[in-house]
């Protein structure tokens, strides 16, 4: 089924919670707007209509639009039996972002909303086990944003290392008589050929 039509199906169904279809071009996916309000009931539809089967939710992602003060999530789902694919956006307020879990629809959710938890940090009211996943728990603000700033260290290790083209420049310039020469390694043996 063409997006167009899952748009229509969805819109017939749910009023103005679906709305806002926006034809793909180029590299772009046709897509639509849904209300976070809805959002539980809309996933559940595409999941469990006959003729929609969206089994699987095969990406989740977030998108900072700071100079509009809101995040928005990006949902694209794919149906094995029909072998058709859909996306939807829901928009979020960028201070308090608190999106539903679809992990009761798509339990590979579980990570995925996690990964935006963590790096946006959109707090995903029913989640399971809603924590960070790739920053450590006690890590400070959410790395994905627009305006977050890095500090300079964590638990007193630097948050940032050199660069190794400037460690090689460095190296070179220290040792002028090597002259763009570079130790090379060796085999396990030490100096074999």
């Amino acid at each position: 089924m063409e997006s167009r039509a899952i748009f229509e199906k969805l819109a017939g169904r749910f009023g103005d919670a679906a709305s806002d279809y926006t034809e793909g071009g180029g590299t772009k996916d046709p897509f639509c707007k849904v209300k976070a309000d809805r959002l539980v009931d809309v996933a559940a539809f595409l999941a469990g209509d006959p003729e929609l089967g969206f089994d699987f939710l095969q990406c989740l992602t977030a998108v900072d639009w700071i100079k509009q003060a809101k995040l928005e999530m990006v949902y694209h789902v794919f149906s094995y039996p029909k072998r058709h694919s859909f996306v939807w956006k829901v928009d979020l307020p960028r201070d308090n972002p608190i999106c539903p879990s679809v992990t009761t629809v798509w339990p590979t959710a579980d990570w995925l909303e996690r990964e935006q938890y963590d790096l946006f940090g959109v707090q995903f009211s029913g989640h399971p086990e809603l924590k960070r996943l790739l920053m450590p728990d006690d890590w400070e603000g959410h790395p994905m944003r627009k305006d977050y700033k890095e500090a300079a260290e964590y638990r007193g290790m630097p948050t940032s290392r050199y660069s190794p083209l400037e460690l090689l420049l460095a190296y070179d310039k220290a040792n002028p008589q090597t002259e763009g020469q570079r130790p090379v390694a060796r085999g396990k043996g030490g100096d074999e050929e």
